[in-house]
Formats: C-alpha cells, sequence, structure tokens
C-alpha cells in the first residue's frame, strides 16, 4: 500500500472532537435538559418559598414559630443526629470490613447493605411495627418492661437508620477498596497501633467520602416521610416530623405554615447540593495520584 493510500484511510480515522455532533443536535439536548430541570426542579422550588412568603415575612416566621412547629424541627434534628451518629459508626464497620478483608459471606454482606435501597421505606415500617408493636413478636416483652420504641422517639430513630443505612457504607467502600491496605500494612509494619493506623492512615484517606455519605446520610434521614409515618403514630406536637407535619398542615389547608416548613427542608436540599458539589470536587482531587 503507497503512502498516500495510507494517509487516505488515517484521515477519516483521526477524530480530533469526540463532540463532533451537529451543532443543532447538542443544542437540542442541552435545551432539553435546562426544561426539564426547570420544570421539574426549579420551578417547583421556586413555588415553594412564594407559597411560604405568600402572606409576608411575619406570617411565615410565625408559622415557624408555632409550638406545633417548633416540636416537629426538634424531633427532626434528634432523629437525624441519632441516625447518622449509628450509620457513620455501623457504615464505617461494614465498609472496612467489606474493603479490607476477604471473607465466606462477603457477598451476602454487601447485598444486606444494598438492602434497604430495594425495599420500600413503608414496608421497612411495616416490618418495625410487626417487631415491636403491642401484637408484634417483641412487643409484648416491651411493653411488660415498660419499653416504648414505637410512637416514640426510639421507633422513628429505627425506622430512619434502616432507611438510611447504606449512604455512609455505600460512599466508602468503593474508595477503600481502590486505596487497598498497602498504607495500613506499612504503619502496622513500623509499630503502629490499630488506633493509631485508624487515625493516622485511614481516616485521613478517607476524610472527603465519609463526609460525603454523612451528607446524603442527614439529608435523607431529615427528609424521611414513608418509613416514620408508619412508625410515628402521627401524635401531634410530640411524634410528627417536618415532612409529616407538612402533609398535615396541607390537608388541613393552613397552606403558609406547609409551605413554611416545606420551605427549610428545600433549603437543606439546596445547602446538601451546594456541599454536594463541594466534597465531590474534594473526593476527586484526592483520588489523583501525587505529583510529588
Amino acid at each position: 500500500m503507497t503512502p498516500m493510500s495510507e494517509t487516505a484511510i488515517a484521515i477519516p480515522l483521526d477524530r480530533t472532537d469526540a463532540r463532533s455532533e451537529p451543532r443543532w443536535v447538542r443544542g437540542l439536548l442541552i435545551g432539553l435538559t435546562v426544561l426539564f430541570l426547570a420544570v421539574f426542579i426549579v420551578l417547583p422550588l421556586a413555588i415553594v418559598f412564594a407559597e411560604a412568603f405568600a402572606r409576608g415575612a411575619h406570617a411565615y416566621l410565625a408559622a415557624l414559630a408555632d409550638p406545633e412547629a417548633q416540636s416537629a424541627i426538634m424531633l427532626t434534628l434528634a432523629v437525624a443526629a441519632i441516625s447518622v451518629g449509628l450509620n457513620l459508626f455501623f457504615g464505617l464497620i461494614a465498609a472496612w470490613a467489606i474493603a479490607k478483608f476477604e471473607f465466606r459471606g462477603k457477598t451476602l454482606l454487601i447485598s444486606l447493605v444494598d438492602l434497604p435501597f430495594s425495599v420500600s421505606p413503608v414496608i421497612s415500617g411495616l416490618v418495625f411495627v410487626l417487631l415491636f408493636g403491642a401484637q408484634g413478636y417483641v412487643g409484648p416483652w416491651l411493653q411488660d418492661h415498660n419499653i416504648q420504641l414505637l410512637f416514640a422517639l426510639p421507633g422513628i430513630a429505627l425506622a430512619t437508620t434502616f432507611v438510611t443505612f447504606p449512604f455512609v457504607s455505600r460512599a466508602l467502600i468503593p474508595l477503600m477498596q481502590e486505596q487497598g491496605t498497602a498504607e495500613e500494612e506499612a504503619a502496622l509494619s513500623l509499630g503502629a497501633s490499630g488506633l493509631q493506623t485508624f487515625f493516622r492512615v485511614t481516616l485521613p484517606n478517607i476524610k472527603w467520602g465519609l463526609l460525603y455519605g454523612v451528607l446524603l446520610c442527614n439529608a435523607r434521614a431529615m427528609g424521611e416521610f414513608g418509613a416514620v409515618s408508619v412508625v410515628s403514630g402521627h401524635i401531634r406536637g410530640e411524634t410528627n416530623t417536618m415532612p409529616l407535619l407538612v402533609e398535615i398542615l396541607y390537608n388541613e389547608y393552613q397552606f403558609v405554615s406547609a409551605f413554611a416548613i416545606a420551605s427549610l427542608l428545600a433549603m437543606l436540599a439546596l445547602v446538601t447540593l451546594v456541599a454536594k458539589t463541594v466534597l465531590e470536587r474534594n473526593l476527586d482531587e484526592g483520588q489523583r495520584p501525587s505529583d510529588h
């Protein structure tokens, strides 16, 4: 084959720009994406804030200062703190076991970690009712010992912990698997204890992934509705979290109060989005190989 024929064949295959679709195709795809986001995300959020302030800032602040709203806010914060704390501890343990060790039943453990993703939150709430309800398997024993789980903070926190469990572990498992065990083994060979290795080697390497998982876990915990609705009992001023209170107020045609509470959850979503973007950037930078 002559050099000229080689060049003629090579030129069509030399694609320097992978984004070589026609301009109208790119414009159409970008336009559809922006339109979808505007209609299904931006517009609903704008409506929430518009309805919350429909009667002015005074009515908005009055709705948030209502004792029932204050109780829902405090309960939501307490449930989020408990569930995030538990998932931080157990999620880190699960991620460590899955990423750092090989053992029989590892695939089953991974499946169990992912189970809350595939089970409806309502179903998970019903499971806790079957376990700890008055007619449940453990309910009579709890009543005999004057322990109340359902229709109280412990049951709500337990159901929320179940629903949000995968977020921390799933954020850490791929990161820890990619990093391997070489640095931990080197630290142990130099005489470091297990705790020293964890706090000085492992934790600094996974800090951004850990924060990322905690952030998503907290956002889901504060916005959880299905499982909490089943185990809470909907006791006014006692067991209603913010999402439950929004539904109750909306059904009672207290739109300003409903949207005022909803605006707090919307602001949480926006803050989560910004923090998620920052953490993803730091996480990507932390995974790049060092230049020196």
